[in-house]
This record gives C-alpha cells, structure tokens and sequence, in this order.
C-alpha cells in the first residue's frame, strides 16, 4: 500500500517523480531541513490520514505517481542533475527538500528544459537577498540567483511579510510581483501564462499550523487557505518544489502531516 517507488531510469513519459534532496548547509539559522524529504513521504503513508486528495483522487499505487529516493550530489550547483534525468524522461519533478537554496540548481535544469518559465512562489520570506553572511547560495537568496541568471521570466512571490528595504530593491531590479501577507485577500487569483514552476516554503504558513519549520514568522496563511489557494490553481505546471520543513522543530509530526496533505494536493493539480 501506497505510492510506489520507482528508480528516475524506470520513469516514463507523464509521469509525476517525487524525489528527495537531503540538504541543509545553505541554512542560515538552523539546520534540520536535511531529514525533512522522507519523513514526509513518511506522513503521505501514515495510517492517520488516506490516500485520497480532496477531490478524491486516490494516489495509493497511483500509476502516474513514484516515490524516486533521496538524490545528492557533492557539488551543490549539481543538484539539478537528476532534475534534468527525470525531465529527460517526460517526467514532471516534485522535489523535496531541504532547505530553499537548492530551488536554484533545481531551476538551472529546469530552465534548460523550458526558455520561458515563470515561478510562483509562496514563501514568508522573499529569498532575495545579493548575499547573506557572505553565502550567495544561502537559503536566504536562491532567487535572486535565478533571476540574475535569467533561468526563469518572471516571479510571482506571495505570502512575503519579511520585506526590507534591500529585499524591496532586489524585487525592483528583478521585477518580481509580490503579494505581501498585509495586502492579500482570499479572492486572489494568479494568472500566468506559460509554464510555471512552484516553489512552496511551508513557512509560508502561520507557525501556529507548522511549527515545524526554522524561522517562526507570525501573521502568515491557515492551512485551509493554503489548500484552497492550492485547490483553485490554473496553470501549466511543469515542476515544483516543498522545502523548508524542519523536524528538529515540529510538535508530534503536525508540520509532517501537513506537508503531506500540501504536497497530495499538489500531486492532484498535476493528475
């Protein structure tokens, strides 16, 4: 019982390939992120809950959904290594992480795929910072990388209620459209064209529904209006990544479940 496992040579075409990146280095507080890919796996099998998305899609032994192991590189800028095999293979990668800095090697392979991606990103954080305590690869400033770099067109950040006035000048510079938590309202729609890639930072959420994450950010979403945000979703997604749980911070498995239950729903869009 449960989601099948598959190596990333067994993948076929259409298929959706959950894979693990235990990586936490590029933390800049704690670490922890680094045990996080499994043990939601762990949470999506737990007898607790079942297998059915809310629409009722059933993703126990789902023939498009595979379970492809934990996957690190030594080199950090080649993380996206498996990323591309699994894109090679007509798979869509949902990626586990680990802390948020590894959304940039991720996005390296993913923007040779695809010359014209967009990224939405929910997140408390903007992630935008040139460099924080002289690590241009801190979790802290993936997408400024991305960005600067050109691997994707367009940034779509929502949750943010972190901003400062470096993090405010980065957005100028990379003409990123936030929704800061002060400003949105539950009937906010995201209309972008093309493929996009979500990146989703469970701290995006209020602690007080994931505790379970390194930077405790109060005023953020419930997990209600994070599924319904998930649920009502219309675009080409071509990869996503969940990043930033954090077990050594979680109170008896509540931030493991819900990532489950935001990654099932992930999994539904894309079914």
């Amino acid at each position: 019982m449960g989601i099948s496992r598959k190596s990333i040579e067994q993948l076929e075409q259409g298929d959706i390939a959950l894979i693990g990146i235990p990586f936490d280095n590029n933390s800049s507080f704690l670490t922890g992120p680094a045990k996080a890919p499994e043990l939601i796996i762990d949470a999506i099998k737990s007898d607790s809950a079942n297998y059915f998305t809310e629409d009722l899609k059933n993703l126990d032994r789902h023939s498009s959904v595979f379970w492809c192991g934990n996957h690190l590189e030594k080199d950090y800028l080649k993380f996206g290594q498996p990323i591309k095999q699994i894109l090679g293979k007509g798979a869509i990668p949902f990626t586990l992480g680990g802390d948020h800095s590894i959304t940039y090697p991720v996005m390296m392979a993913m923007a040779e795929k695809y010359s014209n991606l967009s990224i939405l990103h929910f997140d408390a954080h903007c992630d935008l910072y040139d460099e924080l305590d002289d690590n241009k690869h801190s979790h802290a400033c993936p997408f400024a990388r991305i960005m600067e770099n050109g691997l994707a067109e367009n940034l779509t950040q929502v949750g943010i209620r972190t901003l400062n006035t470096h993090q405010k000048q980065q957005a100028e510079r990379f003409g990123a459209k936030i929704t800061q938590m002060k400003d949105w309202r539950p009937d906010m729609k995201f209309e972008i064209d093309g493929p996009v890639y979500i990146s989703f930072d469970i701290d995006v959420l209020d602690p007080a529904f994931a505790p379970g994450v390194s930077h405790h950010e109060p005023g953020g979403f419930s997990t209600r209006e994070i599924i319904s945000m998930i649920q009502s979703l219309d675009l080409n997604i071509v990869g996503l990544d969940v990043v930033e749980y954090n077990p050594e911070r979680d109170i008896n498995g509540v931030t493991a479940m819900v990532a489950a239950k935001i990654v099932k729903e992930f999994l539904s869009k894309l079914l």
